[in-house]
C-alpha cells in the first residue's frame, strides 16, 4: 500500500501533466488567429503552482523512498518538458520506486497429457 505522500505525487504528476495540456492549447488559442490570451491567464498560474507542488513532492518522495541522486535529479528535471511527469511516474511504478510494483499475473503451470 502506497502511502499518502506517494499517492499526492502521483496526483501531481497527473495534474501536472494536465496543466500542461491546458496551457499549450491556451497558447495556441493565444497566438492563433483569436488571439485571445484568457487560457493562458487561467493555466499560466495553475501550471506553475502545481510545478512546484510536483518539485517538492519529489523531494519528498525521493527522501522517503532513498531514491538515488540521479534518479531524483531525473523526476526534477522532467517537470520542464510536457508530459514528461507522467512517463517518469510510470517508470518509476514499473522498477518499485514507489513502494509498489505493478500486478503480474504469476507464471501458470504447464500441464502434461
Amino acid at each position: 500500500m502506497r502511502d499518502r505522500v506517494t499517492k499526492l505525487f502521483v496526483g501531481a504528476a497527473i495534474a501536472e501533466a494536465c496543466s500542461w495540456l491546458g496551457l499549450l492549447v491556451g497558447m495556441a488559442v493565444k497566438y492563433g488567429p483569436p488571439g485571445n490570451e484568457l487560457g493562458v491567464k487561467i493555466f499560466g498560474p495553475i501550471h506553475g503552482g502545481l510545478f512546484v507542488v510536483y518539485l517538492l513532492l519529489v523531494l519528498l518522495v525521493a527522501r522517503r523512498h532513498r531514491w538515488s541522486l540521479l534518479a531524483t535529479g531525473v523526476a526534477l528535471a522532467c517537470a520542464v518538458p510536457p508530459f514528461a511527469t507522467l512517463v517518469y511516474e510510470r517508470w518509476a511504478r514499473r522498477r518499485g520506486m514507489l513502494g509498489v510494483t505493478e500486478a503480474v499475473a504469476p507464471p501458470q503451470p504447464a500441464t502434461v497429457r
